[in-house]
């Protein structure tokens, strides 16, 4: 036997049990059936619940049209069912609140992934992979005190 077959075949049965014991992410439902997750954006949070449904998605009460009337808040808000290839399968109703639209539309986004990654605990990898189960930290820098702004001073003169 060689060296390299000696190590191969120690090495092998251990990260078959490391494979194996890996847990398994399990389905999380409330009462009615629906997942529930919190997004948050920069000073946004949006409440999402999901459930099987015809695709429609429900923003404070309003239909997502109404709501977002920018068409590119509308594709980010879709960019996890398309990229999971779950379009309108699932009904959306989410309560945002806080900072402007495109950071709700953000918080939604996360929300919405975190959700159906509760759901559908399969499509995990995928939204992970595509960089939706990440939360934005960005946020906007706390005004320090003898600023004028966050990194901006007074202006300086010498006489």
């Amino acid at each position: 036997m060689t060296t390299t077959s000696v190590l191969e075949e120690t090495v092998l049965p251990q990260a078959e049990i490391i494979v194996d014991s890996a847990p398994k992410r399990e389905q999380k439902l409330d009462a009615f059936g629906r997942s529930y997750a919190t997004g948050k954006r920069k000073s946004s949070v949006a409440r999402v619940w999901i459930k099987p449904g015809s695709g429609k998605i429900m923003v404070n009460g309003l239909d997502q049209a109404l709501y977002f009337t920018r068409p590119i808040l509308k594709m980010v808000i879709n960019q996890p069912f398309v990229c999971a290839g779950r379009s309108e399968q699932y009904d959306v109703f989410c309560t945002v609140s806080g900072g402007g639209l495109s950071g709700q539309a953000g918080a939604l986004l996360y929300g919405i992934s975190k959700a159906l990654a509760l759901y559908e605990p399969d499509l995990f990898s995928i939204l992970k992979k595509s960089g939706f189960l990440t939360r934005d930290s960005r946020i906007v820098e706390r005004k320090k005190y003898g600023h004028r702004k966050a990194r901006r001073r007074f202006q300086f003169s010498k006489r």
